[in-house]
């Protein structure tokens, strides 16, 4: 019996902290991949991107019973690449990306997965998780510590133990499945499963007959709960080509920042998988060539960033003639961390203001709530820790998180 993958593939930024989609999905005919990268406003969507850019060329009928080395390799190719991108740019450090692919081969699928991103397969009515979730949650679930109702509430449930970083040590878990005709597949970033649960995912995939549907609903449905992470879902069907008359799009989907970085790569143009890779690889910045102006759908977010700087350079500028702009300048090499608001972030700048002029603002936040640190932590948290450089300014936010995760397992002193 001869099957196909029919798809759909979504993406939103949320109604959250984010001004740009950290996460990249990619639904193509033989594959189906979502990266929901980290590290900050600067690195967390070139994590992404990079990783399902070195994907894409995947999408082929040709690798029979190599598929899942091959799918290991690649991932491998692409974890290499972040290894370099950080080494060429220092305020990459610290980026990573969750990984979840499928890939189909013949009437079997490839399953790769590293980090807190999901996939789920409905089947006979039945829903099953078949990613285990790489995360501090599921490590204290897994040894009893915690239910699986407690996690959904737990201050570290984004904490993830494994993603692709760079570090060659970073592998994702690989496995075969066969796939039936009428399996109904959903890959999501956690933006989706932190807002809406298993039994709401399992009646959605029932109910909706085609996977755009679907994939429209589970958007809806994070933001209607509030999801203030960026939330990527990719919904797929296996359907008997035989029997279907309509095998749906064969035109690839490309959502969130893989899409954002360049070109929409899911023209139908981009017919082959080496026009997909060539596509993607511009959108990441690996060929210097622009991207068509009437193709892009946002400016990169690196020249937002820069635009937005320049602004803030000339208004600073106006406001300390002279001398003064010099040590303002000096001012945004500096790093500290402290409190905004509740949560605990990575200042850049000095933390005294001179009269209305802030001198320093919010350059990275570590998703740590204040109150999850023992008494001491915090109150040097409030009054700010004085850190060397970035990397000194993330050494100390590790530390700090390593504490908090201490207390969670009610093993801190002076929590207070």
């Amino acid at each position: 019996m001869a099957i196909a993958l029919r798809y759909a593939a979504r993406s939103d930024i949320g109604l959250g902290r984010y001004t740009n989609n950290q996460d990249s999905g990619y639904a193509g005919p033989h594959l189906l991949v979502i990266a929901d990268g980290m590290g900050g406003h600067a690195g967390g969507d070139v994590a992404s991107s990079v990783t399902v850019g070195r994907m894409v060329a995947l999408d082929g009928e040709s690798h029979g019973g190599d598929a899942l080395a091959l799918l290991a390799a690649t991932l491998r190719e692409a974890n290499t690449e972040l290894r370099r991108r950080t080494a060429d740019d220092p305020t990459l450090a610290g980026m990573g990306t969750t990984t979840t692919a499928l890939m189909r081969y013949g009437n079997k699928l490839a399953l790769a997965h590293i980090g807190d991103s999901r996939a789920y397969l409905l089947r006979g009515g039945e829903l099953t998780r078949i990613t285990h979730d790489h995360s501090f949650v599921q490590s204290l679930i897994d040894e009893g510590r915690i239910t699986a109702e407690e996690a959904e509430h737990h201050p570290q449930r984004s904490v993830v133990t494994r993603v692709l970083t760079g570090d060659p040590d970073d592998e994702p878990d690989l496995s075969v499945r066969e796939a039936r005709v009428g399996d109904r597949y959903l890959i999501c970033s956690d933006g989706l499963t932190d807002v809406v649960r298993d039994a709401t995912i399992s009646e959605t995939l029932a109910e909706h007959a085609d996977p755009a549907g679907a994939a429209d609903a589970f958007v809806a449905m994070a933001l209607r709960g509030g999801g203030r992470d960026n939330v990527t879902c990719i919904v797929a069907h296996v359907i008997d080509v035989a029997r279907e008359a309509d095998v749906g799009t064969t035109t690839p989907q490309v959502v969130g920042a893989a899409a954002v970085h360049g070109t929409a790569t899911s023209s139908a143009s981009a017919s082959t998988p080496a026009a997909k890779a060539a596509a993607l690889e511009r959108a990441t910045g690996d060929d210097e060539t622009p991207p068509d102006p009437a193709l892009a759908i946002a400016p990169p977010a690196s020249k937002r960033r820069w635009a937005m700087r320049s602004l803030l350079a000339v208004l600073v500028a106006a406001l300390l003639a002279g001398g003064g702009y010099a040590a303002y300048a000096w001012s945004q090499h500096q790093y500290y961390v402290g409190a905004d608001g509740t949560q605990v972030a990575i200042f850049r700048g000095l933390a005294q203001d001179i009269g209305p002029v802030h001198l320093s603002n919010v350059y990275e936040r570590a998703e740590l709530p204040v109150a999850s640190l023992p008494l001491y932590s915090r109150e040097q948290v409030d009054q700010t820790i004085t850190a060397d450089n970035l990397a000194d300014a993330r050494t100390k936010v590790a530390a700090l998180r390593a504490e908090a995760a201490a207390c969670a397992t009610g093993t801190c002193t002076g929590a207070g």
